[in-house]
């Protein structure tokens, strides 16, 4: 009979370890509500992630008895999801307004005990970004920081002054915040909804003496403006070297980026040259044809720049796009035009490539 009853003794007190209550892992601070005295108007808190080093241990110790070691402690859930919670539950948002992520970076208790008195200290800091989606994923741009701190002094067995002193220091955050987006949210191109764009054609040809034509249907070419040597060993009887640029400017009015781009099309005389033989008005037309295909081609440029083409966060990177693509169809049409015309001595071709370039010229409205 012993045998039996040991090994019945030994199998029970397993099942009795397994029912003993057990300490919780850490200690939970619940965030009372709180009615905030502000309503987003156009952005709302879409997540809060921590990334802080060590957010494993949570908000970090506490004392709540005397002479007893600190434990640990954190919201439910863990410290970004309690945070989170508390947001969810106390501010309005309309989701379909601007998303913008809350990243913690420091929030931690550091307490200190002697007897029944603890001196507490609590760090907070977030970091606010807007998530722009962009291919289906949320791409953040970093707007403002926010960072607090505040010291208390507490009896062991007292530990509201710690929950409010985290709420206070989440609201704090949020209402700074909430006050930069109403400050700077209808002058910050990072929080620009809309893109405007108007395109101005620079035509001043008023400096006579300047070295610069700009392409105007007022200012056609002159021989004039052929004003260097030709080049040792060209065999052609003219050159021009027409090209296009443009310039841009920008400014945010009422959540809205006005872009202002000046477009330049243009020839230098000190890179143009003409020989006697070719000073005819024939041969005039063919460089002035020259000059009109780069006009055509801006013009196309123009009509790439449309606000659906451009995104509000990279307008500069996908107007420099267009830029140098329709930089390469401008060599090729240039290079096109001189192949078929045998650089204008091909009359028949010449013809044809007059009115294909006049019936461009009048569809953009620069010919009646």
């Amino acid at each position: 009979m012993t045998p039996r009853f040991w090994r019945l003794f030994i199998w029970i007190i397993p099942l009795f370890s397994l029912l003993a209550p057990s300490r919780p892992l850490r200690d939970i601070i619940t965030l009372r509500s709180e009615s905030l005295p502000f309503t987003p108007t156009d952005y709302h808190i879409a997540t809060v992630t921590d990334k802080r080093s060590g957010a494993a241990l949570g908000l970090g110790q506490w004392f709540t008895a005397a002479n007893q070691p600190a434990a640990l402690v954190d919201l439910p859930g863990g410290t970004a999801n309690g945070i989170e919670r508390f947001v969810r539950h106390n501010i309005r948002q309309n989701p379909n307004n601007r998303a913008v992520a809350m990243r913690l970076r420091e929030c931690r208790i550091n307490e200190t005990a002697k007897g029944n008195r603890v001196d507490g200290t609590f760090t907070f800091a977030v970091t606010f970004e807007l998530l722009r989606n962009s291919d289906g994923e949320d791409q953040p741009v970093k707007l403002t920081d926010f960072r607090t701190q505040g010291q208390y002094t507490r009896p062991t067995s007292q530990t509201q002054v710690v929950e409010q002193s985290i709420r206070q220091s989440v609201v704090a955050a949020l209402r700074t915040f909430d006050n930069y987006m109403k400050r700077e949210g209808k002058g910050d191109g990072r929080l620009a909804t809309q893109i405007k764009v108007n395109l101005v054609d620079y035509i001043h040809n008023i400096d006579k003496d300047s070295d610069t034509v700009f392409y105007s249907l007022d200012r056609p070419l002159a021989w004039s403006d052929f004003q260097a040597p030709p080049r040792s060993g060209s065999r052609y009887a003219a050159e021009i070297n027409p090209n296009f640029a443009y310039e841009g400017r920008s400014r945010v009015v009422n959540g809205v980026v006005e872009l202002t781009l000046t477009i330049k099309t243009y020839m230098l005389k000190s890179g143009s040259w003409v020989r006697p033989v070719a000073l005819n008005a024939y041969s005039l037309n063919h460089e002035q044809r020259h000059f009109d295909i780069s006009k055509i081609v801006s013009e196309r440029f123009k009509n790439k720049l449309n606000p659906d083409s451009l995104s509000i966060e990279d307008y500069n990177s996908n107007i420099q796009y267009q830029f140098l693509e329709s930089f390469r169809e401008m060599g090729r049409m240039q290079e096109l035009y001189d192949d078929e015309t045998n650089h204008g001595l091909n009359v028949a071709a010449q013809e044809r490539w007059n009115n294909r370039i006049d019936a461009d010229l009048k569809m953009y409205g620069l010919r009646k």
